[in-house]
């Protein structure tokens, strides 16, 4: 049959296929309507264009070619029942609040396609481009995206917090192929109240005053039971030469709590920065009137837990259990994160770095990759910060050159240094001390 003859392209061209015309500008007040109507509790749109969306551009056009708005919504969170002890009535409702945004989400796309509005809703939370793996996963980063528009702003906490709603809440984003009438800017003004709950809260001392979250310190200890940390479980087991080999390494308790995860939905472990938040009109009456027993209520309870935290050894995150809970016994645990490239190994190192080993570094840094990857990159240490850039740039206290594949190996623990030294595939220039000092800030 050709193509003219088919009874689809005969309709089409004889005017009885009546698809919906896409309106010329997409009318910003119609599309927030639809979303609340549709259950989401608030929403706002950014323009693609914004400056504040190059890094992420690229990641959404590769989603939809013909991305030029995106639509940021907010799906509450019920507070009190992340400030239960019982963890899992907090991950529940976690999970449960995930699936219905993915759900209210996707019925949203449906109605604007029905609307003649070209759309594509991205996953909330999970799941993540696997092939990635261990570089940049996620396609949308939805709090910069919730800030860029008006949604809220990070608290110490690394939470958007909403005006209204505070940290209780949930993110997700709609691609938009049209451009809208009016955009939405940032807040004028931080929901954070700056009281330093979450900075108390946090068992693994992730988040602090300053911008500089510590990422490894949290991903390991919450996400316990993904990516790396399950990553690291299937190691456990394979590496375990009998029953009670593999019972020394993992308890009984945590055996479950995986099967848990892989049986029912992902895991979280740790949801107290969200807890014990007052930020926002709907919980800071409650902290306002009686500070002291907000306090009592919603912190000291989780400080006084007695639990598990997992934390990689040598790291920041193992001193600050042992200095401020004693009531909490630190497992030692690998992050589960193996760099499978050259550049990849630089770009994780501002991941992994602990500020806390850095204590008096001041020290240049160059790396020269050779073999299949070839490339160089220089790393600064100094006043316990982190600085990567392409290239060798001024005078190094150390130089390690090295054959690109021979480090990687050498990172995952396949290759050992010494043999890797004797053969030259690994060389160093500059004082051994150094490159000990090096390893010290980004334990693994």
């Amino acid at each position: 049959m050709k193509l003219a003859d088919h009874p689809t392209v005969k309709a089409y061209r004889d005017g009885k296929i009546n698809s919906p015309k896409p309106p010329a500008i997409l009318e910003a007040v119609h599309l927030k309507k639809m979303a609340l109507a549709a259950g989401a509790d608030d929403a706002g749109l950014v323009d693609l264009a914004r400056d504040a969306m190059t890094d992420y551009r690229q990641d959404l056009l590769g989603a939809m070619t013909d991305t030029q708005s995106v639509m940021t919504l907010i799906f509450r969170v019920n507070q009190n029942h992340l400030r239960s002890l019982s963890h899992s009535v907090a991950d529940h409702e976690l999970k449960q609040v995930w699936t219905e945004a993915n759900h209210i989400a996707r019925q949203l796309v449906i109605e604007l396609r029905q609307n003649g509005i070209k759309a594509l809703n991205m996953p909330a939370g999970f799941p993540y481009e696997a092939t990635r793996w261990p570089g940049k996963m996620w396609l949308t980063c939805d709090k910069v995206f919730a800030v860029e528009a008006g949604l809220g702003h990070m608290g110490y906490n690394r939470l958007v917090l909403h005006p209204t709603f505070g940290a209780g809440v949930i993110l997700g984003s709609i691609l938009l192929a049209g451009a809208c009438d009016q955009y939405d800017q940032p807040l004028d003004f931080n929901p954070c109240i700056e009281c330093g709950l979450c900075l108390k809260v946090c068992p693994v001392g992730a988040v602090k005053k300053t911008d500089d979250f510590n990422f490894m310190a949290c991903y390991s200890h919450n996400y316990r039971e993904r990516l790396g940390g399950f990553q690291n479980w299937v190691e456990q087991v394979a590496d375990s030469k009998s029953h009670a080999d593999y019972r020394h390494r993992v308890s009984d308790a945590e055996t479950i709590s995986m099967w848990q995860h892989l049986a029912i939905g992902a895991q979280t472990r740790c949801d107290r920065c969200m807890a014990v938040c007052p930020a926002g009109e709907a919980a800071i009456g409650e902290y306002l009137d009686d500070r002291k027993a907000y306090t009592n209520q919603y912190l000291k309870k989780f400080r006084d837990l007695a639990e598990t935290i997992y934390v990689v050894k040598g790291s920041d995150a193992e001193q600050h259990v042992q200095a401020n809970f004693p009531a909490k016994q630190a497992k030692i645990i690998s992050n589960g994160i193996r760099p499978n490239s050259a550049a990849n190994f630089l770009e994780s190192l501002p991941l992994v770095f602990q500020p806390g080993q850095a204590e008096g570094l001041d020290t240049v840094y160059h790396f020269t990759f050779t073999g299949i990857e070839q490339l160089e990159g220089t790393v600064v240490i100094r006043d316990k910060s982190l600085a990567v850039q392409e290239g060798l740039e001024g005078d190094s206290d150390l130089h390690v050159t090295a054959d690109s594949q021979t480090w990687i190996k050498f990172l995952s623990k396949e290759v050992n240094l010494v043999k890797a030294l004797a053969t030259r595939k690994i060389k160093i220039k500059g004082s051994p001390k150094l490159m000990m000092a090096f390893a010290k800030c980004f334990p693994s």
